[in-house]
């Protein structure tokens, strides 16, 4: 079996940042796939489930209620490793690219106040599984790096 390409990046040496994971055409379009590496890999400890379910469901209603992202959000949710998520967009697109809206995003979740949209037995396979206030610390020590964001954090390392 061929290795995929996301398991040939240099774990030990990625930074929080945004990178592009991957550009994929389907027909026609280009699917950009964004890698929103909010921990170091290996490095530091991991997303806790509650708070990265949180920010799944609170970022991806964000995202798709937007009028200028609503039509080219595929997919936002989380990394199995838990150490960020994937933001799946079409068009072809850089990471300097969507900076801006991720600035936007994780400001909306670091200020975010009320019940998390979705978090009800109706609405989500395991809604007692998210923690708010966590949600919102790692968004807010995410935006320290989106705020100084810079050229290693936004390509992946050689």
């Amino acid at each position: 079996m061929d290795t995929i390409a996301s398991f040939t990046v240099d774990h030990l040496r990625l930074l929080p940042g945004v990178y592009v994971s991957r550009a994929d055409r389907i027909g026609t379009e280009t699917v950009t796939t964004f890698d929103i590496r909010m921990t170091a890999p290996n490095r530091e400890p991991v997303i806790n489930t509650a708070e990265i379910h949180a920010i799944e469901h609170i970022g991806a209603v964000y995202l798709r209620n937007r009028p200028d992202t609503a039509a080219s959000v595929i997919y936002f949710g989380p990394m199995g490793c838990r150490t960020g998520f994937y933001l799946l967009m079409a068009g072809e697109r850089t990471s300097e690219s969507v900076v801006a809206l991720l600035r936007d995003l994780f400001s909306h979740i670091a200020g975010y106040e009320g019940e998390i949209p979705g978090a009800t037995p109706a609405g989500c396979g395991n809604c007692l599984d998210m923690n708010l206030p966590m949600a919102r610390w790692h968004a807010r020590r995410f935006l320290a790096v989106l705020d100084g964001i810079t050229p290693e954090r936004l390509h992946y390392p050689q």
